[in-house]
C-alpha cells in the first residue's frame, strides 16, 4: 500500500503569520526523502493555505507523483491543466468549513463532472473522485469515467466505540470492493492517524493512503522526517 503525504498544514502555519515560512515546498521534498510515494495539496478558491506559488513550485520539483485536490470550477480546471499533475482529486469545497466536510455528491453533478473528467483525460491527467462510501456514489463515479475514488473516511475515523469502528471499516471495504469490480482504482483518506490506520489497512483494495493532519501534528514534536517513517512503517 502506497503513502501520500498531503501538505495543506504547513502552509496552514505559514499562513497563520502571513510570511513565508514554513514552506510546504520544502515539506514536501522532506516527505519524499522519508519514503513518501506521492505529494498532495489542495488549492482552494480562497487559496486559504496552498497557493498558486506553491503548487507551481511543487510541480516543478518533486520527484514522486503529485495529487491536485481541487473543486470542479473553471478557474482550477484552467490550472490543473497549465500544471498537469499526475492526478486530479475533485472534492467539495464549502467557504466556512475548517476541512472538507464529507465526500463531492459526484451523482448530483453527474453531466458537469463526465465533462471535466473528459477534459483531464484529453491532457492526460488521471481522475480521482473524492466520496463517501456509498453504492450510489461509487456508480456515479464510475459512470463520469473516473480512473479512482478516494474515499472518505471520516466516518470510520471519529468512531467511539471498537463496534463503530468496525462497522463502518465493512462500509469502506464495500465501497472499495465495488470500485475494484468497476474497474476503478481505491484511494482512502481523511482523519487516519497512528492508531487507526492500521485497521484500515486490512482493507486489500485500497491501494492508497492519503495522510496530513495526522503526520504535520506528529512532526510537531518528532520532526517531519520521522513522523513520515512512522507512518510509512504503519502502512506497509
Amino acid at each position: 500500500m502506497r503513502l501520500c503525504i498531503n501538505i495543506d498544514h504547513i502552509a496552514t502555519l505559514r499562513e497563520a503569520r502571513g510570511g513565508l515560512e514554513p514552506d510546504p515546498v520544502t515539506a514536501a521534498h522532506i516527505c519524499e526523502l522519508a519514503g513518501a510515494e506521492g505529494i498532495v495539496c489542495h488549492l482552494r478558491e480562497d487559496r486559504r493555505h496552498i497557493n498558486d506559488r506553491d503548487l507551481r513550485l511543487l510541480r516543478e520539483t518533486i520527484k514522486t507523483k503529485l495529487d491536485l485536490e481541487m473543486a470542479a470550477t473553471d478557474e482550477i480546471v484552467k490550472i490543473a491543466i497549465e500544471t498537469i499533475p499526475e492526478l486530479v482529486t475533485f472534492v467539495p469545497e464549502r467557504r466556512q468549513e475548517l476541512t472538507t466536510e464529507g465526500g463531492l455528491d459526484v451523482r448530483g453533478h453527474k453531466h458537469h463532472l463526465k465533462d471535466v473528467v473528459s477534459e483531464m483525460h484529453r491532457h492526460e491527467i488521471e481522475v480521482s473522485m473524492f466520496i463517501d462510501p456509498v453504492a450510489e456514489q461509487v456508480e456515479a463515479a464510475m459512470e463520469v469515467g473516473a480512473d479512482k475514488i478516494e474515499i472518505h473516511t471520516g466516518e470510520f475515523a471519529l468512531a467511539r466505540t471498537e463496534r463503530e469502528q468496525h462497522e463502518h471499516l465493512e462500509i469502506v471495504r464495500t465501497a472499495a470492493r465495488q470500485a475494484r469490480e468497476f474497474g476503478m482504482g481505491v484511494n482512502a483518506g481523511h482523519g487516519l492517524n497512528y492508531l487507526n490506520v492500521r485497521l484500515m489497512c486490512s482493507v486489500e483494495e485500497i491501494e492508497e493512503m492519503s495522510i496530513g493532519h495526522a503526520v504535520i501534528a506528529r512532526a510537531m514534536f518528532v520532526g517531519l522526517d520521522r513522523a513520515v517513517r512512522e507512518m510509512l512503517a504503519l502502512v506497509r
